[in-house]
């Protein structure tokens, strides 16, 4: 029997493609796309196959389909130069020139194809599979077990396909091994002699590597080395390297050569479990030349530190954790140019994220890295604890929603924090035991009528704080206890007005907020601990409560008045305008009152009418970029604030201009201006290089704040960069030359990790 090519085999075939789902695994998580050959096979499904001739071998019991096999069921389309179908044991094999194409797009090659066991294992020989962003796999063989593993034998990863350029030359990276094993349970990735090549030259090789799967934080843990150097410390080698490395552990050492001090050795150990994840890293060196250190807590022979940190899933949606460090000194991770990690907070938390329901509960310890000494660390507080719920409740069709959130900060500390800025005090932290509890209900609705868009809110607040009086400063509050219940009362109204004309639809939205809280204290956590910086501007112009913490709140009658333009343009291009103005109707101004944290002075909403505020926000063609923002004393109409930011970028080049001004407060310390304005500039030299430099001008100071430049190799997989930045004199970081070196692997799945690190170069220009 020979029909012709478009013949239907109605058999069992409809089971050819076994669920071939797995012929690419998901092997490659953040490096091949989410959809590369995932898509689920259903074998009820009709499997059409068309072939020039087709054979029924009575004698082997076989079917043969010849010439320009075509096979298409759910999707998936398979072809070949030949099609053989063993009835007896329902075994299947494709062979000579064999493609798929998945769904998505996605190809792979190969010169067969077996469907075996019961259709339950697939055999791919020569295979390559090519992603439809170009990604591709190689390997001589490939077994894909669906019950437990994927197995590719001499394979190669290649984001960049053939990874030659247009001009012929090498670009791109990929990973080589001489065998990966991916256990289908986990997604664990098994790696035997894995290489790394950059621009088609292998720069890296390990014995071994296991791997949790292939996403950007579990490639990111692979040990990288690097090169350092500070005049404290001389020249720094680092060579990290995995002496131990399985499913559950792996064992890192990580040895330092540094010129002026020595030799300093690291070793972390990391296990993992089911359900978490545990990692201890230790570090230390006897220090050669102690003299070369200033600060006191630094001039030891030895030092070092110990960091701990785990993190484990005992249930769904819930998470607990750990991180602790002990270190000689403060200042030993800076030093060294060492990771601290998590080393600034010691903590123990839980934290629970559904689709409703937020908590997190911490008990902390914050520890001050750099030159401090164990009484500026003393300054710092313990959270005991540090508890935030919240959770929502959407009601009935047309009933709204409610809303429950509560915190609990309690916070001991030894010493007094406080300092004194051109002779204005800050006091940010008072010594004793501080505790302050909160809680708020809150309603809210949507109603539609006449074009206006009306929202009506109703919650409240409730407070109870307690302090020991612990501090002796006599800014500080006197021990107390304080309970408090604010009723809040809110109604947002907006009527949105919208036009089209000559591609461009316009929406022009006036908007009115009346705020009413009913509060006795604007402090009702006693000290403040947690609101201690606020920047009134066009995004929290329209806020029920600008305070950024628990600690302090907004009391009174308060109208916010302003409106909304954009203008959207058929291309993605747009204008958009945020403005308006606050004013406080009745009530205590809690912006207004003086403070040992100086919060809200100079803020534009400590009189009764506030400062006016303007965002300005566009795109072009999203080539050319524009953001502003304006604060001006209606007054005086003096600027308070102002600062735009232009960028453009096209074709590889690119550019920005930055301007940004800030009018002295000296009730805050702030006793000049800050007015500087910068460009920077990146151009194409040559194919994938690119050459960047930047210039900042201090216009207040009349002398230039920060210039720099740099080289840039980027083919869209890899990137290596390089650039030298000298500040001037009025900078945070006065006179400094550091220079800054980038590595990244870029994959077009969204795969993204490297290293980028500055390293300080002292006083060479000197």
């Amino acid at each position: 029997m020979r029909p012709g090519k478009g013949a239907v085999l109605g058999l069992a075939c409809a089971l050819v493609l076994l669920p071939t789902a797995t012929v690419a695994p998901s092997l490659a998580q953040g490096l091949l796309p989410d959809d590369f050959f995932s898509a689920p096979i259903d074998p009820s499904a009709p499997t059409a196959v068309e072939a020039e001739e087709l054979v029924f071998d009575s004698v082997r019991n076989e079917i043969t389909a010849r010439g320009d096999v075509v096979l298409r069921v759910s999707g998936y389309t398979l072809s070949g130069d030949r099609l053989v179908y063993r009835r007896a044991d329902g075994e299947m094999e494709l062979i000579g020139n064999v493609l798929v194409i998945d769904p998505a797009g996605n190809t792979s090659k190969s010169d067969r194809l077996d469907l075996t066991e019961g259709l339950k294992r697939v055999v791919l020989d020569s295979m390559t599979l090519t992603g439809r962003d170009g990604s591709r796999v190689t390997a001589d063989d490939a077994e894909f077990d669906q019950v437990l593993n994927s197995i590719l034998t001499n394979a190669q990863y290649a984001p960049c396909g053939d990874c030659v350029g247009p001009s012929g030359q090498r670009i791109g990276w990929s990973i080589s091994a001489a065998r990966i094993v991916q256990n289908a349970d986990d997604n664990s990735i098994t790696l035997e002699q894995p290489s790394l090549a950059l621009l088609g030259v292998p720069v890296a090789w390990l014995p071994f590597l296991w791997l949790p799967d292939l996403s950007n934080d579990a490639l990111a843990t692979i040990p990288k080395p690097s090169l350092g150097y500070s005049e404290k410390t001389g020249v720094k080698v680092e060579v990290p390297f995995t002496v131990y490395s399985t499913r559950n552990t792996n064992v890192i050492l990580s040895p330092t050569l540094l010129s002026r001090q020595g030799f300093l050795m690291g070793a972390e150990w990391i296990q993992r479990f089911d359900l978490g994840s545990f990692s201890i890293k230790a570090s230390g060196l006897y220090q050669f030349d102690k003299t070369a250190f200033t600060f006191a807590d630094a001039k030891t022979d030895w030092r070092g530190a110990i960091q701990a940190a785990g993190e484990f899933r005992p249930v769904e949606d819930w998470t607990i954790g750990a991180a602790y460090s002990v270190f000689t000194d403060s200042a030993y991770f800076a030093d060294y140019m060492l990771d601290p990690r998590r080393s600034a907070v010691n903590e123990v938390y839980a934290t629970h994220l559904s689709d409703d329901t937020y908590i997190d509960a911490r008990i902390q310890q914050f520890n001050m890295l750099g030159e401090n000494p164990d009484s500026v660390r003393d300054q710092q507080g313990i959270a005991l604890p540090n508890i935030r719920v919240e959770r929502s409740f959407a009601l009935p069709p047309g009933g709204g929603r409610v809303e429950v959130e509560a915190r609990l900060l309690g916070i001991t500390r030894k010493l007094d924090y406080t300092t004194t800025v051109n002779a204005i005090p800050y006091d940010y932290g008072y010594a004793g035991n501080r505790v302050h509890g909160m809680a708020q209900a809150s309603w809210q609705n949507q109603w539609t009528a006449g074009g206006a868009v009306v929202t009506p809110f109703v919650g409240l607040r409730l407070d109870a704080a307690g302090y020991d009086g612990g501090s002796a400063l006599a800014t500080a509050p006197a021990a107390q206890t304080l309970l408090g219940a604010t009723p809040i009362a809110a109604l947002d109204i907006r009527y949105p007005m919208a036009a089209y004309g000559n591609g461009v639809t316009h929406l022009v939205e006036p908007i009115a907020q009346i705020v009413y809280r009913g509060a006795s204290s604007i402090a009702p956590g006693i000290t403040n601990e947690d609101s201690q910086s606020l920047i009134f501007d066009d995004t929290n112009l329209f806020s029920y409560n600008r305070f950024s913490g628990i600690d302090r709140q907004e009391t009174g009658l308060r109208v916010n008045l302003g409106g909304r333009y954009l203008a959207s343009l058929m291309d993605g291009s747009y204008v958009e305008l945020v403005g308006g103005q606050s004013f406080q109707l009745a009530g205590t101004n809690a912006f207004a009152l003086g403070n040992p944290q100086q919060v809200g002075v100079g803020s534009g909403l400590e009189n009764a009418s506030s400062y006016a505020v303007v965002g300005a926000y566009g795109a072009l063609a999203n080539t050319l970029k524009v953001g502003g923002k304006l604060q001006v004393d209606t007054t005086t109409l003096d600027i308070a604030r102002a600062g735009l930011g232009v960028s453009y970028g096209q074709d590889g080049w690119s550019g920005a201009l930055n301007y940004r001004y800030a009018a002295a407060t000296p009730m805050t310390g702030n006793i000049k201006n800050m007015h500087e304005v910068g460009v920077e500039a990146s151009v194409p030299v040559a194919e994938y290089w690119s050459a960047s430099g930047n210039a900042y001008w201090d216009l207040s100071a009349n002398s230039f704040l920060q210039v720099g430049g740099g080289l840039t190799y980027n083919d869209g997989y890899l990137v290596i960069s390089g650039d030298v930045t000298r500040t001037g004199p009025s900078h945070s970081s006065p006179n400094d030359l550091r220079a800054t070196a980038t590595f990244r692997l870029l994959a077009p799945a969204g795969f993204d990790v490297g290293y980028s690190g500055a390293v300080p170069v002292g006083n060479l220009l000197q």
